[in-house]
């Protein structure tokens, strides 16, 4: 499992303006930007990034996710503090 291949099964199911990740082995990193995480609670928001990757997770692909997510008005905010990623 790697970076490209985390972020292509984000892109494809989850609808996202951005999503940054990195990593190497079974450790990886999330950056996830879309409207879709207006009004969701910190939880809510990793279970939506955790689900795509469900199967990966299991199989022990993934061991470790460290997931932020944002709003596009969040990311605005923050992206100097979490980039250059």
């Amino acid at each position: 499992m790697d970076s490209t291949e985390i972020k292509q099964i984000l892109e494809s199911e989850l609808q996202l303006s951005e999503v940054h990740v990195k990593g190497e082995g079974s450790h990886f990193e999330v950056i996830a930007v879309g409207d879709m995480f207006d009004g969701m609670s910190r939880v809510k928001k990793q279970q939506t990034i955790y689900a795509p990757l469900m199967e990966q997770i299991a199989s022990n692909a993934i061991h470790a996710l460290s997931i932020k997510a944002y709003t596009p008005q969040e990311w605005e905010r923050d992206k100097k503090l979490n980039m250059p990623f």
